[in-house]
């Protein structure tokens, strides 16, 4: 009988013993906070739901604004609804949150250094969707990789290569190298060198390399382009040429041009040199002289 009293004494859950919880209204007030922190938390989750819609929604809408950063958003402002919505139904069982702040945070501490590395993708990765150095379906050359963003996540951005191969790339090693973005702006200016002989007129090599490229429709007349002789070579003059086109068709567009300048240049004769070289060999006279002596004693033995 002593245990069982002394069983019945003891403090069971806030202050109350296990005689106290057994009692119609204790029972009453717990059921009433279980039932609370159910509707607390479908609160919640119907909240958390609507707030990433709404956020995500907001992005979609907008053509200028980056799909990549409102989702991230959405996804961080619907765990932060659920955060509050758990520390409300601890309270309801009247929990001291404060202590469970703080002993999380301890936590977090200890698993951010034991995951450094880790955390180093997802640190990267929320910098890359804040400040958007590139976005999905731009043409980026980062970490040696060429190819276009396929998706960007807290962890690695994936890119379709020009082999149209799936590459992975760390974050960390996206944030932490150059990034070149041929996407950003809407034109670019192709660059070119055409050698043209020492015998040939430069004023007419000059006007055949302006006709070939600007008749070309993918040309921009705006800015006008810029075609001049550059280096004189040692067998040939280099003319530097630099043209504007639209960014999407650079790469076709410079090889093209590489090939009418060339043909050009051929139809309108003039003389596209190729390096050549002279060999002299210093012993060839001496070398011959030795033939002739040998030849001659030869014969002179046979008489």
């Amino acid at each position: 009988m002593e245990a069982l009293q002394s069983l019945m004494n003891t403090e069971i859950y806030n202050g109350k013993t296990l005689s106290d919880l057994i009692t119609l209204e204790f029972l009453a007030e717990l059921m009433g906070n279980v039932l609370a922190a159910v509707v607390i938390l479908v609160a919640g989750f119907i909240v958390a739901s609507w707030v990433k819609r709404r956020i995500v929604r907001l992005g979609d809408s907008h053509a200028s604004l980056d799909t990549t950063l409102f989702h991230f958003l959405g996804t961080v402002a619907r765990y932060v609804v659920l955060a509050f919505a758990v520390l409300f139904v601890l309270n309801t069982f009247g929990v001291q949150t404060t202590s469970i702040i703080a002993a999380i945070g301890a936590a977090g501490l200890a698993i951010g250094l034991a995951m450094q590395g880790a955390l180093s993708n997802v640190a990267a990765g929320v910098m890359i969707i804040l400040f958007r150095p590139f976005k999905l379906g731009d043409f980026i050359d980062v970490n040696g990789e060429m190819g276009t963003v396929k998706d960007i996540t807290l962890n690695n951005t994936v890119i379709a290569s020009l082999s149209n191969l799936k590459v992975i790339i760390p974050n960390s090693e996206v944030w932490g190298n150059t990034i070149t973005n041929y996407s950003e702006y809407d034109t670019r200016r192709a660059e070119w060198t055409f050698g043209v002989g020492y015998g040939a007129n430069l004023a007419t090599a000059e006007q055949v390399i302006r006709d070939t490229i600007m008749s070309d429709s993918r040309s921009h007349a705006e800015p006008e382009p810029f075609i001049q002789v550059n280096t004189l070579n040692s067998s040939s003059v280099d003319f530097l040429v630099r043209v504007w086109v639209d960014a999407a068709e650079y790469f076709q567009y410079q090889a093209d041009m590489k090939r009418k300048v060339k043909e050009a240049l051929d139809e309108a004769g003039v003389d596209i040199p190729f390096p050549t070289r002279t060999v002299i060999h210093e012993n060839a006279t001496t070398d011959g002289d030795a033939a002739e002596q040998t030849a001659k004693g030869e014969a002179d033995a046979a008489a």
